[in-house]
């Protein structure tokens, strides 16, 4: 029977260590998290550099202070600051320039891909097409070949009969050296 209790406070003490060890995990790393600071307002930025580096934020050359981008509108309104004179991701490149420059390129990938699919096309096309014309070339080269080939061998059995015919070797009744054979 003590062996019995030995067992029992053994698998009773490790329950203890492995809920203590659970309790350790989970409590004292909630109890370590803290939360990232709340972002500054972008009206807190003073100058272009430090401002234009967060996506959030617009800076104007006219007012010479950082905004909120109105995530809402693809483009900030005039009312805000004009276009030329926005500055937002980097301060040496107005949004102007900037949703040019993007279009110029966005619009470069687009034909380039265009052409690329359109020559691919047109060279699938021409490949594809090309083995029917050498198929059918072969095949009529064949044709003739085998057409050729068939008039030599007329020609050639011709021949032979004449030869055959003249020394006698068929027998031909109206030939007038054929062989009597049943006499």
């Amino acid at each position: 029977m003590s062996s019995f209790t030995t067992e029992r406070q053994t698998s009773t003490t490790g329950l203890f260590f492995a809920a203590v060890l659970v309790y350790v995990s989970f409590v004292s790393q909630g109890e370590c998290q803290t939360t990232p600071p709340p972002p500054s307002p972008c009206s807190s930025y003073k100058n272009c550099d430090s401002c234009v580096p967060h996506a959030k934020c617009l800076w104007c050359l006219t007012t010479n202070n950082c905004t909120e981008y109105p995530v809402s509108w693809l483009l900030p309104p005039a009312s805000l600051c004009q276009l030329s004179q926005a500055r937002w991701g980097v301060c040496w490149l107005n949004f102007e320039a900037l949703i040019i420059a993007l279009a110029v390129i966005g619009g470069t990938i687009f034909i380039s891909i265009i052409v690329c699919c359109c020559c691919c096309c047109c060279c699938c096309k021409k490949h594809r097409s090309r083995p029917d014309r050498d198929e059918e070339r072969f095949a009529r080269r064949r044709e003739e070949l085998k057409r050729h080939a068939e008039e030599r061998k007329v020609e050639r059995k011709v021949r032979h009969d004449e030869i055959r015919r003249k020394y006698g070797l068929i027998g031909d009744s109206d030939h007038p050296y054929s062989k009597f054979e049943n006499e």
